[in-house]
């Protein structure tokens, strides 16, 4: 992973992890927006153009790929780059709740 992806996603934002979390499994925007806000019950719902400007810019940084379209569904899913980039963001988030709860 160089230097760029690093700088630019790691920490993600809610947005970025929600999309990378998703696309575990191939999915549309629409089921993303779906499963992120089931997944938060309802705290973080991603706007179609925060969800697509996202989907873009992850596609063109390699973090997912197209996969295919149907009826006008565009369909992604992660790439090695993106699961690697997840998991350091989520072993970012363990520690900060490790953090959290050692200090209480």
């Amino acid at each position: 992973m160089d230097s760029h992806i690093r700088k630019v996603y790691v920490p993600m934002t809610e947005t970025g992890f929600y999309i990378l979390l998703c696309l575990r499994e191939e999915a549309h925007g629409y089921s993303i927006v779906k499963k992120t806000e089931q997944l938060t019950h309802g705290e973080i719902k991603i706007s179609p153009g925060t969800l697509y400007g996202s989907l873009s810019k992850m596609e063109k940084d390699g973090l997912i790929r197209f996969v295919r379209e149907d009826e006008n569904r565009k369909t992604y899913c992660i790439t090695e780059l993106g699961t690697q980039v997840l998991a350091l963001e989520m072993k970012r988030i363990e520690r900060l709740y490790k953090s959290m709860m050692e200090a209480r």
